[in-house]
């Protein structure tokens, strides 16, 4: 699982998501960078949010 984990810091480290730096990534938690890579590829969630986004309210 650790190896995963690195192979995943070293993914997003190379090509951080929007609004994050490598810096950022360099320095969360392993639970963390799952939660983030979780919802970054969870097709389900788009369903839940509808069409336009996901909504604050």
């Amino acid at each position: 699982m650790k190896t995963d984990v690195e192979a995943l810091r070293k993914k997003y480290m190379d090509n951080p998501p929007e609004g994050l730096t490598s810096t950022d990534i360099r320095h969360m938690s392993e639970e963390d960078l799952l939660d983030m890579d979780y919802f970054l590829n969870d097709d389900d969630l788009d369903e839940e949010f509808g069409e336009e986004g996901f909504y604050l309210f």
